[in-house]
């Protein structure tokens, strides 16, 4: 039993040490992590936040990258898009609402880009494990990919100042990049597609 006056330092009391430790540790994790979150979404709204270099340009070719699918397979990006249609775009952070409406909107349009041939892969800095997790709980029919050294956002260009992926879309025929979409729709990122290729000949 504590004794008023004197230093407490028995079992009891180094278990409550201890305690508060782990409290104080996960308080900040979950403080760092909710961070994450918010300055994710911030990129959509404040897009003057803007990116470390150049955007890939029209007439570019498919950079040679390779890069872990969330299932932590490597998919060299310039293979895939070889030949046909390819469609890589990127968002901040995955499970947030404007990364989950662009690749909603992909999905829900998965049916017409299979008509016209379109290969597709998401792109962000996230680890493989957010991104399976993502894709499973959207049904992505198409990949996504870890780009946790940042090689796949830096070769395209859209690397922001905090590096993270800013959300963008590229669309490549035959390995040439033929629409760029700079500032990434989110909603209708599959209708800007759609109706890209409608002006294309076939």
């Amino acid at each position: 039993m504590h004794q008023p006056g004197r230093p407490e330092c028995g079992p009891r009391f180094q278990r409550r040490v201890r305690n508060t430790g782990v409290a104080r540790a996960q308080s900040w994790r979950t403080l760092i992590a909710v961070k994450a979150v918010l300055l994710a979404m911030s990129l959509s709204l404040f897009p003057f936040l803007g990116n470390a270099a150049e955007k890939l340009a029209l007439g570019a070719k498919v950079p040679a990258v390779t890069c872990n699918n969330q299932d932590g397979k490597p998919v060299e990006l310039a293979k895939a898009g070889a030949q046909g249609y390819l469609l890589v775009y990127f968002y901040p952070k995955a499970s947030t609402p404007g990364c989950t409406k662009q690749g909603c909107s992909l999905r829900d349009a998965w049916s017409q880009l299979q008509k016209q041939g379109v290969k597709v892969y998401g792109v962000s800095t996230d680890n493989e494990s957010s991104q399976k997790q993502f894709k499973d709980e959207q049904s992505f029919p198409f990949a996504l990919l870890a780009d946790k050294e940042k090689a796949v956002t830096e070769a395209f260009g859209v690397k922001n100042l905090i590096g993270m992926a800013s959300r963008s879309a590229f669309l490549f025929k035959d390995g040439v990049c033929v629409w760029v979409d700079p500032k990434g729709s989110t909603s209708d990122q599959a209708e800007q597609v759609l109706t890209f290729l409608k002006t294309q000949k076939h």
